[in-house]
Protein backbone atom coordinates (compact mmCIF):
# COMPACT_ATOMS: atom_id res chain seq x y z
CA UNK A 1 0.00 0.00 0.00
CA UNK A 2 1.15 3.65 -0.90
CA UNK A 3 0.98 6.28 1.55
CA UNK A 4 3.03 8.73 2.16
CA UNK A 5 4.43 12.30 2.04
CA UNK A 6 6.30 13.54 -1.22
CA UNK A 7 8.25 16.73 -0.76
CA UNK A 8 7.81 18.70 -4.50
CA UNK A 9 9.90 21.75 -5.73
CA UNK A 10 6.98 23.08 -7.13
CA UNK A 11 8.14 25.32 -10.47
CA UNK A 12 6.89 28.83 -11.27
CA UNK A 13 3.90 28.75 -14.15
CA UNK A 14 2.25 25.54 -12.44
CA UNK A 15 -0.51 25.58 -9.63
CA UNK A 16 -0.66 23.50 -7.06
CA UNK A 17 -3.54 21.52 -8.61
CA UNK A 18 -1.41 21.03 -11.50
CA UNK A 19 1.37 19.21 -9.35
CA UNK A 20 -1.43 17.20 -7.41
CA UNK A 21 -3.18 16.30 -10.34
CA UNK A 22 0.26 14.66 -11.94
CA UNK A 23 1.41 12.79 -8.62
CA UNK A 24 -2.76 10.94 -9.20
CA UNK A 25 -1.98 10.19 -12.79
CA UNK A 26 1.01 8.07 -10.93
CA UNK A 27 -1.08 6.66 -8.23
CA UNK A 28 -4.00 5.58 -9.33
CA UNK A 29 -6.36 4.66 -7.34
CA UNK A 30 -5.22 6.67 -4.47
CA UNK A 31 -6.44 9.42 -2.61
CA UNK A 32 -3.99 12.76 -3.24
CA UNK A 33 -3.95 16.31 -1.97
CA UNK A 34 -1.50 18.62 -0.88
CA UNK A 35 -0.96 20.58 2.15
CA UNK A 36 -1.02 24.48 1.43
CA UNK A 37 -1.20 26.11 -1.90
CA UNK A 38 1.33 28.01 -3.69
CA UNK A 39 0.17 30.92 -6.12
CA UNK A 40 0.80 30.17 -9.73
CA UNK A 41 3.70 32.86 -9.76
CA UNK A 42 5.56 31.19 -6.72
CA UNK A 43 7.83 28.23 -6.26
CA UNK A 44 9.12 26.52 -4.10
CA UNK A 45 8.10 23.38 -1.40
CA UNK A 46 4.77 21.80 -1.34
CA UNK A 47 3.66 19.06 0.39
CA UNK A 48 1.59 16.11 -1.64
CA UNK A 49 -0.54 13.58 0.53
CA UNK A 50 -0.50 10.26 -0.66
CA UNK A 51 -3.42 7.45 0.40
CA UNK A 52 -3.53 7.91 4.68
CA UNK A 53 -1.12 10.77 4.41
CA UNK A 54 -4.30 12.94 3.14
CA UNK A 55 -5.61 12.12 6.83
CA UNK A 56 -3.04 14.63 8.16
CA UNK A 57 -3.52 17.26 5.95
CA UNK A 58 -4.46 19.72 8.93
CA UNK A 59 -1.52 18.83 11.04
CA UNK A 60 1.09 19.43 7.75
CA UNK A 61 -0.50 22.67 6.96
CA UNK A 62 -0.61 24.05 10.25
CA UNK A 63 3.33 24.07 10.36
CA UNK A 64 4.97 27.13 9.90
CA UNK A 65 6.13 28.38 6.87
CA UNK A 66 9.62 29.99 5.42
CA UNK A 67 10.21 32.31 2.71
CA UNK A 68 12.36 34.29 0.52
CA UNK A 69 10.62 36.71 -1.57
CA UNK A 70 11.90 39.45 -3.88
CA UNK A 71 9.71 42.68 -4.04
CA UNK A 72 9.61 45.40 -6.36
CA UNK A 73 9.29 48.99 -4.79
CA UNK A 74 7.65 51.46 -5.82
CA UNK A 75 4.73 49.96 -7.82
CA UNK A 76 1.73 48.85 -6.79
CA UNK A 77 -0.19 45.70 -7.94
CA UNK A 78 -3.78 44.34 -7.59
CA UNK A 79 -2.43 40.60 -6.71
CA UNK A 80 0.26 41.71 -5.11
CA UNK A 81 2.38 39.62 -7.54
CA UNK A 82 3.81 39.86 -10.91
CA UNK A 83 0.07 38.64 -12.42
CA UNK A 84 -2.14 41.61 -11.41
CA UNK A 85 -2.54 44.69 -12.93
CA UNK A 86 0.81 47.05 -12.30
CA UNK A 87 1.20 50.60 -11.48
CA UNK A 88 4.28 52.36 -11.12
CA UNK A 89 3.94 55.29 -8.39
CA UNK A 90 8.00 55.77 -7.91
CA UNK A 91 7.24 56.15 -4.03
CA UNK A 92 9.95 53.70 -2.57
CA UNK A 93 9.35 52.48 0.90
CA UNK A 94 12.04 53.71 3.77
CA UNK A 95 15.21 51.89 3.86
CA UNK A 96 15.15 50.18 5.81
CA UNK A 97 11.67 49.77 6.22
CA UNK A 98 10.07 49.09 9.19
CA UNK A 99 9.44 45.35 9.24
CA UNK A 100 6.79 43.97 11.55
CA UNK A 101 7.34 40.89 14.14
CA UNK A 102 5.15 39.28 16.75
CA UNK A 103 1.78 38.49 16.56
CA UNK A 104 0.09 41.00 14.55
CA UNK A 105 -3.61 40.84 12.65
CA UNK A 106 -3.61 40.65 8.78
CA UNK A 107 -6.29 40.82 6.23
CA UNK A 108 -5.79 38.49 3.35
CA UNK A 109 -5.98 39.70 0.14
CA UNK A 110 -8.91 39.65 -2.46
CA UNK A 111 -7.27 37.41 -4.47
CA UNK A 112 -6.69 34.42 -2.57
CA UNK A 113 -8.25 30.81 -1.68
CA UNK A 114 -10.06 31.97 1.65
CA UNK A 115 -13.80 31.26 1.05
CA UNK A 116 -16.66 33.94 0.46
CA UNK A 117 -20.15 32.05 0.82
CA UNK A 118 -18.75 28.88 -0.46
CA UNK A 119 -16.76 30.56 -3.38
CA UNK A 120 -13.20 31.54 -3.34
CA UNK A 121 -12.12 35.18 -2.74
CA UNK A 122 -10.19 35.03 -6.19
CA UNK A 123 -13.22 33.87 -8.01
CA UNK A 124 -14.94 37.24 -6.87
CA UNK A 125 -12.48 39.30 -7.19
CA UNK A 126 -12.14 38.49 -10.79
CA UNK A 127 -15.38 38.88 -11.55
CA UNK A 128 -15.23 42.23 -10.39
CA UNK A 129 -16.99 42.00 -6.86
CA UNK A 130 -15.19 43.81 -4.30
CA UNK A 131 -14.15 41.75 -1.15
CA UNK A 132 -12.81 42.49 1.46
CA UNK A 133 -11.60 39.85 3.97
CA UNK A 134 -11.81 40.07 7.83
CA UNK A 135 -8.42 40.30 9.86
CA UNK A 136 -7.42 37.33 11.42
CA UNK A 137 -4.32 36.67 13.33
CA UNK A 138 -0.31 35.77 12.57
CA UNK A 139 2.49 35.40 13.58
CA UNK A 140 5.44 36.75 11.93
CA UNK A 141 8.94 35.05 13.61
CA UNK A 142 11.38 36.71 10.99
CA UNK A 143 11.47 39.11 8.35
CA UNK A 144 14.35 40.38 7.50
CA UNK A 145 16.38 42.27 4.75
CA UNK A 146 18.75 40.55 2.87
CA UNK A 147 19.59 43.08 0.26
CA UNK A 148 18.23 46.28 -1.44
CA UNK A 149 19.43 47.62 -5.06
CA UNK A 150 17.33 50.92 -6.64
CA UNK A 151 13.63 49.58 -6.92
CA UNK A 152 14.55 45.77 -5.80
CA UNK A 153 14.77 44.13 -2.47
CA UNK A 154 15.15 40.32 -0.72
CA UNK A 155 13.32 39.48 1.97
CA UNK A 156 13.71 36.44 4.25
CA UNK A 157 10.29 35.42 6.34
CA UNK A 158 9.89 32.72 9.04
CA UNK A 159 5.84 32.96 10.18
CA UNK A 160 2.81 31.17 11.11
CA UNK A 161 0.52 28.75 9.20
CA UNK A 162 -1.81 31.64 7.02
CA UNK A 163 0.11 34.54 6.99
CA UNK A 164 0.42 36.02 3.21
CA UNK A 165 3.62 37.32 2.31
CA UNK A 166 1.86 39.50 -0.47
CA UNK A 167 0.54 40.94 2.39
CA UNK A 168 3.29 41.81 4.38
CA UNK A 169 5.32 42.91 1.10
CA UNK A 170 2.23 45.23 -0.31
CA UNK A 171 2.11 47.04 3.78
CA UNK A 172 5.14 48.19 3.75
CA UNK A 173 4.01 50.86 1.18
CA UNK A 174 4.03 50.99 -2.88
CA UNK A 175 5.36 47.14 -3.23
CA UNK A 176 4.55 43.92 -4.50
CA UNK A 177 6.02 40.45 -4.67
CA UNK A 178 7.54 39.97 -7.81
CA UNK A 179 9.33 36.75 -7.00
CA UNK A 180 8.68 34.42 -4.14
CA UNK A 181 9.86 31.09 -2.83
CA UNK A 182 9.08 28.71 -0.29
CA UNK A 183 12.00 27.11 1.45
CA UNK A 184 10.72 25.19 4.53
CA UNK A 185 7.43 24.64 5.83
CA UNK A 186 8.21 22.82 9.75
CA UNK A 187 10.84 20.47 9.90
CA UNK A 188 10.39 19.90 6.14
CA UNK A 189 13.35 21.90 3.88
CA UNK A 190 13.59 22.92 -0.02
CA UNK A 191 16.68 20.77 0.03
CA UNK A 192 15.13 17.49 0.24
CA UNK A 193 12.43 17.67 -1.96
CA UNK A 194 12.64 14.38 -4.10
CA UNK A 195 9.65 13.79 -6.52
CA UNK A 196 10.25 10.25 -6.54
CA UNK A 197 10.62 9.33 -2.60
CA UNK A 198 7.52 9.16 -0.31
CA UNK A 199 7.96 10.09 2.82
CA UNK A 200 6.73 7.02 5.32
CA UNK A 201 4.09 8.10 7.49
CA UNK A 202 6.04 7.83 10.72
CA UNK A 203 8.61 9.94 9.42
CA UNK A 204 5.85 12.72 8.21
CA UNK A 205 5.17 12.90 11.58
CA UNK A 206 8.46 12.85 13.42
CA UNK A 207 7.80 15.97 14.22
CA UNK A 208 5.18 14.88 17.04
CA UNK A 209 6.37 13.09 20.36
CA UNK A 210 5.45 9.35 19.73
CA UNK A 211 3.68 7.20 22.48
CA UNK A 212 4.75 3.07 22.20
CA UNK A 213 1.67 1.59 23.22
CA UNK A 214 2.04 -2.49 23.91
CA UNK A 215 -0.16 -5.07 21.55
CA UNK A 216 -3.54 -4.75 23.77
CA UNK A 217 -3.18 -1.33 23.96
CA UNK A 218 -2.24 -0.69 20.16
CA UNK A 219 -5.44 -3.45 19.23
CA UNK A 220 -7.40 -0.89 21.39
CA UNK A 221 -6.35 2.15 20.03
CA UNK A 222 -6.52 1.24 16.69
CA UNK A 223 -9.98 0.64 16.91
CA UNK A 224 -10.30 3.97 18.05
CA UNK A 225 -10.19 3.21 21.98
CA UNK A 226 -8.91 5.34 24.72
CA UNK A 227 -5.87 3.84 26.09
CA UNK A 228 -2.87 4.87 28.11
CA UNK A 229 -2.00 7.60 30.79
CA UNK A 230 -1.78 10.67 29.39
CA UNK A 231 0.18 13.73 31.91
CA UNK A 232 -2.35 16.17 33.36
CA UNK A 233 -2.03 19.51 31.51
CA UNK A 234 -1.14 18.06 27.93
CA UNK A 235 -2.92 19.63 25.20
CA UNK A 236 -0.81 18.42 22.43
CA UNK A 237 -1.51 15.96 20.31
CA UNK A 238 0.99 12.78 20.04
CA UNK A 239 1.65 9.89 17.13
CA UNK A 240 0.63 6.40 19.17
CA UNK A 241 3.16 3.42 17.47
CA UNK A 242 3.95 0.47 18.15
CA UNK A 243 6.50 -2.17 16.64
CA UNK A 244 4.43 -2.37 13.15
CA UNK A 245 4.62 1.58 12.86
CA UNK A 246 2.14 4.48 13.15
CA UNK A 247 -1.69 3.53 14.79
CA UNK A 248 -3.52 7.14 15.23
CA UNK A 249 -2.91 10.24 15.85
CA UNK A 250 -4.33 11.20 19.28
CA UNK A 251 -4.81 14.21 21.95
CA UNK A 252 -4.91 13.87 25.56
CA UNK A 253 -8.73 13.63 26.97
CA UNK A 254 -9.70 12.52 30.65
CA UNK A 255 -6.40 11.55 31.26
CA UNK A 256 -5.91 9.28 28.02
CA UNK A 257 -4.88 9.42 24.43
CA UNK A 258 -7.91 9.57 22.29
CA UNK A 259 -7.08 8.35 18.61
CA UNK A 260 -8.65 11.30 16.16
CA UNK A 261 -6.88 10.25 12.92
CA UNK A 262 -6.67 6.98 12.64
CA UNK A 263 -3.98 4.86 10.33
CA UNK A 264 -5.82 1.12 10.47
CA UNK A 265 -8.75 -0.87 9.91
Amino acid sequence: MTDGVLLIDKPAGKTSHDVVAAVRRDHRGRRVGHAGTLDPFATGLLLVLVGRATRIQRYLMALPKTYETIARLGATSTTGDPEGEIVQTGRLPADPPDLPLGELLQRPPAFSAVKVDGRRSYERARAGEEVTLDERPVTVHRFEQLWREEDRAAFAIECSAGTYVRTLIADLGDAYCEQLRRTAIGPFAIGDADPARLLPLADALGFMPAVTLPHDQARQASHGVAVGAAPENDEGVVLLVDGDGPIAVAEPRNGAYKPVVGFRA
